[in-house]
């Protein structure tokens, strides 16, 4: 029982309460373990695995999971940690968006211990009679007691009335499926603590609270988003996966050792051989140690070693005569890397040598130079082409 607790809370951020958890678990019978998602988009990155790796656990221990795809919530959108209401979905682009959401959720899943249920299946049946009792089972004091809400206020930005109806909804998905624990991330336990009161009001023993951490996107600034481009996705091919580790700071190494794999950063090792060894575990976590060694061989040859004719590299054509440069790196990180930069920034990147030809710092932003097939062009600390 104690080694149970142990694992379940490491790692957590908030649990409400522990008690009730040993309680619920001393009864010997499987528990429901509800996680809910809203599919705003597609892919599922590492900020989306610390939940399922939690509920994992829980699987592994014997008990029941159930995902609950928001494909009603999505449409309102979660207002916790916006300064501004999100833009709506449509019913057609969420449900499109689940399908590829729930097939990576089982990269860590176990799918036989997995219920999957769409919250449209009871909110789309409830007549409006239904939807003013639910409402009146909560107080707008309650509602506005959400941060997010109080601080829009105070800088007189709207709140929308149906951005009100997610916490309500959120909490209505736990009396529905009779949860016995809810995970979320820091930013949902006030959703998570509605759930409680809303399934008490129903003569049911409330769910135990339990937050995890928000991981930081590669930025170390604000938390993982596929929408702020700061993402690691479960589905990026190993050599992205891998280099798009490389790049976090060595001061944000601990979090991502602690949330991605669960374990410590050892603190005497050296912070290069660190990182190299958290973006191999990584990418073997997702994919394969076959696949993760190759990534690491191949971010070797391009960025330790020097050795870069046998490096995979991306392809691009090779321009007659001579380029103006900043317009070729900024057309490059368009069409290859689907990423747009400013003139500003290039400018940057040149400035501080990090754009390099065949090794050779280009340090000129105004500078046309001639390129040759065969050229490599080094554009940042992840990308390089191969010019033909």
């Amino acid at each position: 029982m104690q080694d149970a607790i142990q694992l379940l809370t490491q790692d957590t951020e908030h649990i409400h309460s522990e008690k009730e958890l040993a309680e619920k678990l001393k009864r010997g019978n499987p528990l429901r373990v509800k996680l809910g998602v809203d599919p705003t988009a597609p892919d599922i990155h590492l900020g989306h695995a610390v939940q399922f790796r939690k509920l994992r656990q829980f699987q592994d221990l014997g008990h029941q999971v159930v995902l609950i795809i928001g494909d009603f919530t999505a449409m309102i959108g979660d207002p916790s940690g916006r300064s501004v209401t999100r833009p709506p979905l449509t019913h057609e682009e969420v449900i499109s968006n689940a399908k590829t959401f729930t097939e990576q959720a089982f990269l860590i899943l176990d799918k036989d211990k997995t219920e999957v249920v769409y919250n449209g299946d009871w909110f789309a049946k409830m007549p409006f009679q239904e939807v003013i009792k639910l409402n009146a089972k909560v107080t707008m004091q309650q509602m506005l007691q959400r941060e997010d809400f109080k601080s829009r206020l105070a800088q007189k930005q709207e709140v929308r009335l149906h951005e009100i109806q997610y916490p309500i909804m959120q909490g209505w998905d736990s009396v529905v499926i009779k949860s016995d624990v809810e995970i979320g991330g820091t930013d949902q336990l006030f959703n998570i603590l509605v759930g409680r009161d809303l399934q008490r009001g129903e003569g049911m023993e409330p769910q135990v609270v339990m937050t995890l951490p928000l991981l930081e996107g590669l930025d170390g600034n604000k938390k993982m988003s596929k929408s702020l481009g700061n993402y690691v996705g479960l589905t990026d091919v190993p050599s992205d996966m891998f280099g798009k580790l490389m790049s976090i700071s060595d001061e944000l190494m601990p979090r991502y050792y602690r949330l991605v794999l669960s374990k410590d950063l050892e603190p005497d090792q050296h912070p290069m051989d660190a990182k190299k060894q958290l973006a191999e575990e990584t990418v073997a976590l997702y994919h394969n140690e076959e696949a993760a060694q190759q990534a690491r061989h191949d971010f070797e040859n391009k960025f330790g070693k020097g050795r870069l004719d046998d490096a995979e590299l991306p392809e691009v054509s090779c321009p007659d005569g001579e380029t103006p440069l900043i317009g070729f790196v900024s057309a490059i990180y368009q069409d290859t890397f689907d990423q747009k930069r400013s003139n500003g920034d290039i400018r940057r990147l040149i400035t501080q040598g990090s754009i390099q030809l065949n090794g050779e710092k280009l340090t000129e932003p105004q500078a046309s130079i001639t390129f040759s097939s065969g050229d490599v062009l080094k554009l940042d600390k992840k990308r390089l082409v191969r010019l033909k």
